[in-house]
């Protein structure tokens, strides 16, 4: 069984409807969706928001579902300047941007873990960035070109690198400065990647993300946020899981 996680409540209804013998289990005030996906066995759930909701959500899912691996999507802050808006970002590493236990450990290592960064699944990943290149290579068939316009989205690309999570709205300067400045792998910004990676790794889970780059985490951030969720990102989701599942 996949599980799927996304931290926006659209993204994953945009999933159910293409779910198939769904049942729905109800468990510390959260929704799981079991069903079959594109032939494939699925539970979803909808993270909420943040690092100590998602990490919740992550562990409450591993424990009661028999998961082969699971997924998480969702849209995020670019703070690269090669990747822009409607791009797709598939995590190489993860890391919590506001970790800081020094001098009692090094800034961003996660205390008695040893590690700063969180890997996804290499081969997984490896079949995220084929489903989201053929995605990519029929765009405009899938995408409105009158939305995307409207949204600022032009020729979007894939790319392949580290994300950052932290329990903080990435959109001011000096925000974005000190992560590029202290963490200079890291193409884009969310709050609820890391903290899942890092429960995937304790439970020995494979893991695999990919976002959806919605803004370049500055003042403009929350410009036609709603439209580019309901819109955009969850069409990207449907049809890159599609295309996953039917590798």
């Amino acid at each position: 069984m996949v599980g799927i996680m996304s931290a926006m409540q659209e993204e994953i209804q945009a999933l159910l409807n293409h779910t198939e013998n769904t049942k729905t289990y109800t468990k510390g005030k959260r929704n799981y969706y079991t069903g079959t996906l594109f032939d494939k066995e699925v539970v979803l759930v909808f993270s909420r928001w943040g690092k100590v909701a998602s990490a919740t959500t992550a562990t409450q899912l591993i424990n009661d579902f028999n998961l082969n691996e699971l997924i998480f999507t969702g849209v995020a802050g670019s703070v690269n300047s090669d990747v822009n808006i409607g791009d797709i970002v598939i995590g190489k590493n993860l890391v919590q941007h506001d970790m800081d236990t020094f001098p009692l450990y090094e800034t961003f290592e996660i205390p008695l873990l040893q590690k700063t960064f969180f890997e996804t699944h290499p081969f997984k990943r490896e079949q995220l960035s084929k489903a989201s290149q053929e995605f990519i290579n029929n765009y405009k068939q899938l995408i409105s070109e009158k939305e995307a316009i409207k949204l600022n989205i032009h020729n979007p690309s894939i790319f392949i690198g580290d994300i950052a999570s932290g329990d903080q709205f990435v959109s001011k300067p000096d925000q974005v400065n000190f992560i590029t400045s202290n963490l200079n792998s890291v193409l884009c910004v969310e709050m609820e990647g890391a903290a899942v990676a890092q429960v995937c790794y304790e439970y020995d889970v494979p893991f695999s993300i990919f976002r959806i780059i919605s803004d370049k985490a500055n003042d403009n951030a929350l410009v036609d946020f709603p439209r580019f969720v309901s819109k955009i990102a969850s069409n990207y989701s449907l049809q890159v899981f599609k295309n996953y599942f039917l590798l």
